[in-house]
């Protein structure tokens, strides 16, 4: 009964049953495994762990094929304890194999290498990898075949699959790492803000951020120029559209700055004659006016800033119809928050916090600027400000008095300024 092919097959068992406890500590430290740390280690000139992020890079592969693996081991394992036990005991041996195995698999190749992996997982990523490389080269046809079933199984089920999901994956993990810090005060909320803030810029628009039309301050540049340079010194803003006949035709920027240095020229003789400033052409020390699309995004508008060596831009719609600004300090402050400085002033704070708990909060506010300042998670998808995204849920334009519930949140409009919202008090439902 115990004779050579028992031990043997007890020892295959054994072989089989380490097999698998390898692949599954090494499936759980692949994904645990930092890919900030394991870049560290392999600067540093450990091969293992420049190997172990090769194989992070498709993680659907070294997955599929170590599940592969570890699956062929447990069956291969499990068959051969249920042959040699029903041998010695008969078809109660079927009873015995599943008993044993099932302990077996599941202390010495799940618990176990999975507690240990999880603890050190960069260290045993680095090890483990110059094995599983080979491992998934030998079964790539294997796990080809079954990424295509998989694939085909899910867009059966209306399920497509994201071809840049590991590109993606990259900003989630930021993202989910700062969040999970946060919430155990390990990382400054003014730090999150920001680094979620420029990891965003990619996907946010100008649109989403600029300035209105209708609160834009703009010049008519038909005025005369002692009238305009009252205008640019009584304004809290350096350059200023210039407009002809009506505000949608934008014919130039006007740098404050610029026509400072066009009236000192004037200077030359101690005093500025009437006739000199009715003789100066205001387009003459004006910019050209710089148009953007509204589906830019942040980021590349920021780089085209940059690139132009300018910080303001007017932003038109599909069909070239104004429909607000940019400036380069307001990208900026979707990382560093806000910016002030000393025209500013107190009535330009857009959040007003109350004893109770509740939120004063200026309509034209943006949501992504009311999370910032609340710490809240109010969806941005169908609006930008908050008073589109009350009137969306409402599917109405409300009137002053009226109190709308929704997303965790009691929204109460205390001041609408014709068809807009300018004001709303906003408090968490307990």
């Amino acid at each position: 009964m115990f004779d050579a092919s028992f031990w043997i097959t007890c020892g295959v068992v054994f072989v089989l049953l380490m097999t698998s406890g390898f692949f599954s500590g090494t499936e759980t430290a692949l994904t645990a495994a930092s890919r900030g740390r394991l870049r560290s280690n392999a600067d540093r000139g450990d091969k293992g762990a420049a190997l172990a992020l090769k194989i992070k890079e498709d993680e659907e592969r070294f997955i599929g094929a170590i599940l592969m693996g570890n699956n062929i081991a447990n069956v291969v394992a499990t068959s051969l304890a249920t042959a040699l036990l029903t041998k010695i005991f008969g078809v109660n041996g079927v009873i015995y194999a599943s008993l044993v195995m099932t302990a077996l698999i599941l202390i010495f190749a799940e618990v176990l290498p999975k507690t240990y992996a999880i603890t050190q997982p960069e260290k045993a990523s680095s090890v483990s990898a110059p094995i599983v490389i080979w491992v998934i080269r030998i079964l790539s046809p294997l796990v080809a075949g079954v990424r295509i079933v998989v694939r085909v199984s899910l867009r059966l089920f209306g399920v497509q699959t994201d071809p840049d999901s590991n590109i993606l994956a990259v900003r989630e993990e930021i993202a989910g790492a700062l969040q999970l810090g946060h919430s155990e005060g390990v990382v400054e909320k003014e730090d999150r803000d920001r680094i979620l803030g420029a990891l965003d810029l990619a996907e946010r628009t100008v649109e989403e951020i600029m300035l209105h039309r209708t609160e834009i301050e703009m010049i008519d540049a038909a005025l005369p120029v002692a009238e305009i340079l009252r205008l640019c010194l009584d304004s809290n803003h350096t350059r200023l559209p210039l407009y002809r006949d009506e505000p949608e035709n934008i014919i130039g920027t006007l740098h404050a700055k610029d026509l400072l240095r066009a009236l000192h020229k004037m200077l030359g003789d101690g005093r500025i004659e009437p006739h000199e400033m009715d003789e100066l052409d205001i387009l003459t020390v004006s910019m050209s006016p710089y148009f953007i699309p509204e589906t830019t995004t942040l980021d590349d508008q920021m780089r085209q800033f940059l690139a132009r060596r300018t910080h303001f831009a007017l932003v038109v719609d599909e069909y070239g119809t104004l429909q607000g600004l940019i400036t380069l300090e307001d990208i900026l402050e979707e990382i560093v928050g806000e910016i002030t400085d000393e025209f500013d002033t107190d009535e330009e704070n857009d959040v007003t916090a109350a004893e109770d708990g509740s939120y004063t909060v200026d309509g034209t506010m943006t949501i992504r600027d009311v999370n910032r300042a609340t710490d809240w998670n109010l969806p941005d998808d169908e609006a930008n400000t908050v008073a589109g995204l009350v009137i969306h849920e409402a599917q109405m334009i409300p009137v002053v008095g009226q109190v709308f519930s929704f997303h965790g949140f009691r929204f109460e409009v205390l001041a609408k300024d014709e068809n807009r919202i300018s004001e709303l008090k906003i408090a968490p439902l307990i």
